[in-house]
């Protein structure tokens, strides 16, 4: 496939979603009326929001493991192929977690406590943000990759106490001494 034909893909599944999140009632911007690049807090009622916050360095992981997970389970598909499911799955993934289910799971959950879900421009710069990890995978060596990956999970959980390890092990079994610690 050429590079063309997987970018006009790409741009539809992005699209999609992003027109799927409208319709849904999503906010197209922050509803604050600004557009930023950069939050950096993580309770601010603006994360989430803006193009980039801690929470996208998840969405660069989520790249590095979709790229690992489809060469191992589909290496004979060419790279485009893999690249376009990987989108896909992130695409959906950013629906489902608009869902008024998920966001009240993550309130409960989580220690996004005040989490109202994504702005739309969020949303697509997450699914940017999958396409720059899985991109990244398919450039470096594996060993570069999984010190990334692991660079990408140790900094917010510095900064932060939180990150996408955090986050999947609080929605599905939800922990009070992690969420004490992450709340202190």
């Amino acid at each position: 496939m050429s590079l063309r034909k997987t970018a006009a893909y790409a741009f539809l599944i992005i699209a999609a979603a992003a027109a799927i999140e409208l319709a849904m009632g999503r906010h197209p911007i922050c509803t604050c009326g600004s557009v930023e690049l950069w939050v950096n807090s993580r309770d601010s009622p603006k994360t989430s929001q803006m193009l980039a916050d801690w929470y996208s360095l998840s969405h660069v992981v989520h790249g590095l493991i979709f790229y690992a997970l489809l060469w191992l389970l589909t290496k004979r598909l060419p790279v485009a192929s893999r690249f376009l499911a990987a989108l896909l799955v992130e695409a959906g993934w950013e629906v489902i977690e608009n869902t008024p289910f998920v966001i009240d799971r993550y309130r409960e959950t989580t220690a996004a406590l005040g989490y109202s879900g994504d702005s739309v421009l969020n949303s697509v710069s997450d699914m940017l943000m999958m396409g720059v990890g899985f991109l990244a995978a398919r450039k470096l060596p594996s060993w570069a990759s999984v010190l990334l990956l692991i660079a990408l999970e140790g900094v917010p959980l510095f900064v932060i106490r939180d990150n996408l390890t955090l986050n999947i092990w609080n929605l599905i079994a939800p922990d009070p001494a992690i969420q004490a610690w992450q709340a202190s």
